[in-house]
């Protein structure tokens, strides 16, 4: 074959052997510049040591492995973070929050976080219950007098052990609702107006359930006078500089909020369960979630003793590790170990927020579009400490 036929060929390949390679995220930002962008340290003056240059390096480059092994498709539009005590490890961004208006997400992109926000929920209610304004074992028709059920408590809201319907549920039977824009209150008038059975006897079992953080944040409006919305302002966001985090609002956020998109890249629209908070709604970003990641090492934030009780499990009717504390799901493993996070999907979005006490570790990742690969991230625990899980290598 002759020179000048081959030439194409040779083009090509030179051509493809030399393209870049595209990162897994649009934008990763090396730790250095993250530390100088980023106070170490929380307003509530926690008290970690600061992470050696060492530690920094062997750890991000395990992370780096981590992303290049298991997200081997650019295929998590969202962020990603992993921190030590405070400091932040690894940090990247990827996709757009509107794929109209072609806006990127960046480190200050609220995404809508799902039932992660149930542990921020579950912390004004213990702040509530810190003030001496609630108390753990009271029960909820002595704070909401129209809630239909007299033996269920707070703590079994908390704890998913009340056996309250799912209101994702009978909402959709046309002669219980008409399918406008649901609110928490409809909710509560639809159990005591109908007259809606429970799932079980209350404290008899664990029974995951958006209903029981529905009701807690109508708890939370009662005992402060205020709005969900602002109450979570006032009460969780503002004092800990989650300056970039918010509970939705549909009339106010539709336009303006990051977008959720299913796997496909096809638009998820809004529906009538859109508007209920507390069990879901809040739009955050994975640093905001840091800071308040950072406060639960505070004793200014919680008693030690009340904080004590999140961390611990309260469903033991079934053999195995998981379990649910105090608005935080768990792993508790014979050896001792245990791993505290929660996960989230609504819609596209998914989540997950892991926080490993004993090693001072946040592992947090969202997604506005459908991915499991947010579920994954707990894979890492095991570079952080003896954790019995199986490794991603």
């Amino acid at each position: 074959m002759k020179f000048t036929k081959i030439l194409p060929y040779i083009f090509i390949v030179l051509l493809f052997s030399c393209k870049e390679e595209k990162p897994m995220f649009a934008e990763h930002i090396p730790a250095a510049k993250v530390v100088d962008t980023m106070p170490r340290l929380s307003p509530l003056r926690t008290k970690l040591n600061k992470v050696s240059t060492a530690y920094k390096n062997l750890k991000i480059s395990k992370i780096e492995r981590f992303v290049k092994k298991t997200w081997r498709r650019n295929d998590l539009s969202g962020g990603f973070l992993v921190a030590k005590n405070g400091e932040i490890l690894y940090e990247s961004y990827g996709g757009l929050a509107n794929k109209n208006t072609k806006q990127k997400i960046d480190s200050r992109t609220a995404l809508h976080v799902a039932s992660v926000s149930k542990v921020l929920t579950a912390t004004v209610v213990l702040k509530l219950i810190d003030e001496g304004k609630l108390q753990l074992d009271q029960k909820v028709n002595t704070v909401l007098k129209t809630f239909p059920y007299d033996n269920i408590t707070v703590k079994m809201l908390l704890t998913h052990r009340s056996g309250l319907p799912k209101y994702e549920y009978f909402t959709y039977d046309e002669k219980i609702w008409d399918g406008s824009m649901l609110t928490n209150k409809d909710i509560l008038d639809l159990m005591a107006t109908h007259k809606i059975d429970l799932y079980f006897r209350p404290d008899r079992k664990f029974g995951y359930c958006n209903t029981n953080y529905a009701m807690l944040a109508l708890v939370i409006e009662k005992l402060t006078g205020m709005n969900y919305r602002d109450a979570m302002q006032e009460i969780l966001f503002k004092p800990l500089g989650m300056n970039d985090t918010y509970v939705f609002d549909y009339d106010k956020h539709k336009e303006s909020a990051s977008m959720s998109y299913k796997g496909n890249n096809v638009l998820y629209d809004f529906d009538f369960l859109d508007n209920i908070y507390g069990d879901k709604n809040i739009y955050s970003t994975p640093r905001d979630l840091l800071k308040f990641d950072l406060a639960t090492y505070s004793d200014d934030f919680l008693s030690p003793e009340l904080t004590e009780q999140i961390y611990k499990g309260y469903s033991y009717e079934r053999r195995g590790i998981k379990n649910y504390g105090l608005g935080i799901r768990l792993n508790e493993w014979k050896s001792g170990e245990k791993m505290a996070y929660h996960n989230g999907w609504w819609h596209g979005n998914t989540s997950s927020y892991i926080t490993l006490k004993k090693d001072t570790v946040a592992i947090i990742a969202l997604s506005n579009k459908f991915s499991k690969k947010p579920y994954g991230v707990y894979k890492l625990a095991p570079e952080f400490g003896s954790y019995p899980i199986k490794k991603w290598r």
